[in-house]
């Protein structure tokens, strides 16, 4: 019940937004032209199917029919873009448009004449947006590396560094195949890491070449292993489809649990509070899984979501966090940093303990990006010990 409840929830709020958008572009549409009866409701009927599309892609991503979801992913996600970009540019263009409107009332009516028309408005708007989404088709692919270093005295005197190799919200699918899982390999074969970890959303559904993949990350054997814990996508796309990709690619599929590694670090992982709304559940405390670190090893904590529970500050050396994209798409890089204020990068929490939330190193929905390049994390932790 908890979980036809959420979906209810979700469905109308994502209906209600989304297509408001719909309506504005709509609205923008029929306004600078002229539109026949006929064509008018053709154009109403198109918007209607794209407002759909997100949950056609979805059910269609649970079946074997791999280029029907590839084609309709592609379609209803860089629609997605369009729309978005499309209602970020023009609301800015509103409001300079109100300005000039309330200042040519007050002030000058010649300035009237500063407000361009729908037409050319709507021309204009749909040319830079289009240039924005293939510019951002390129910024997706160019994924870059970030180093942190961080001192610490828990690694025996034998151990120099200790290379940890961070990967987040890859979202393996329908738009992110195999050419991502590729790059993604040899980025990371090059680095050579002692460890390997993924803060979660590695896999959504729709996937073709789910086995070439598996046997990509299969290929790369860290001394100290692989890791990974469970993002909100791995309940939506099923937990059971999903750690079963996870594990086969070679991940130990931490969930709500800590390890022992060798005789100096302890790696521990936590559920995405999606499985809460999942109803089939119970929730697991983040204390009772801090509460397998040690003082005298090295711990490394693995939490979808970059929020940082009070309590367990000082009881892990560095949180690895990813979810938030930054935003995937500028302007919506200023919403999420809203729920987000952890958004990217390293930040010092005290007591001895560091947060790092990755910019994610795929995408979700729309397989672009915009001034939000994607990343593979490289956290070198170096031995100040004499």
């Amino acid at each position: 019940m908890n979980r036809l409840l959420s979906f209810i929830l979700f469905f109308t709020i994502f209906l209600s937004i989304y297509g408001g958008l719909h309506f504005y572009f709509y609205w923008k549409i029929i306004r600078a032209f002229e539109i026949s009866t006929a064509n008018n409701l053709l154009l109403i009927f198109i918007l209607f199917l794209l407002l759909l599309s997100p949950f056609i892609t979805n059910i269609s991503s649970n079946t074997d029919r791999f280029l029907a979801t590839t084609i309709l992913a592609y379609i209803s996600y860089i629609w997605m873009a369009v729309l978005f970009l499309f209602f970020s540019i023009n609301i800015m263009i509103d409001c300079y448009s109100l300005i000039i409107f309330l200042s040519a009332r007050f002030f000058s009516p010649h300035l009237i004449s500063y407000i361009p028309g729908d037409r050319i408005t709507l021309l204009t708007v749909l040319l830079i947006t289009a240039g924005i989404n293939l510019y951002g088709w390129f910024e997706a692919g160019n994924i870059g590396v970030e180093r942190i270093i961080l001192n610490t005295d828990k690694l025996p005197p034998r151990v120099r560094s200790l290379r940890v190799v961070q990967i987040s919200d890859t979202h393996f699918s329908s738009t992110n195949g195999m050419k991502l899982a590729k790059k993604v390999h040899d980025i990371i074969k090059g680095l050579k890491p002692d460890l390997l970890v993924s803060s979660g959303d590695l896999y959504d559904g729709g996937l073709k070449d789910k086995e070439a993949i598996i046997e990509l990350f299969r290929d790369l054997e860290p001394p100290y292993g692989k890791y990974a814990c469970a993002g909100n996508h791995e309940f939506i796309h099923g937990i059971e489809r999903t750690s079963a990709f996870i594990e086969k690619a070679g991940f130990r599929f931490l969930r709500n649990e800590g390890v022992k590694v060798g005789d100096f670090l302890n790696i521990a992982a936590i559920d995405d509070p999606t499985v809460n709304r999942s109803g089939n559940e119970l929730p697991v405390s983040e204390d009772s899984v801090i509460a397998t670190f040690s003082d005298d090893r090295l711990n490394i904590f693995l939490k979808h979501q970059p929020r940082v529970q009070a309590t367990s500050i000082g009881k892990f050396d560095i949180q690895l966090s990813g979810h938030t994209h930054k935003g995937q798409i500028f302007p919506f890089t200023l919403i999420v940093r809203i729920f987000y204020p952890y958004m990217e990068g390293l930040f010092d929490l005290g007591k001895g303990s560091y947060l790092y939330v990755s910019r994610g190193t795929g995408t979700w929905g729309p397989p672009i990006r915009f001034l939000t390049f994607p990343e593979i994390s490289v956290i070198d932790f170096e031995n100040k010990q004499p």
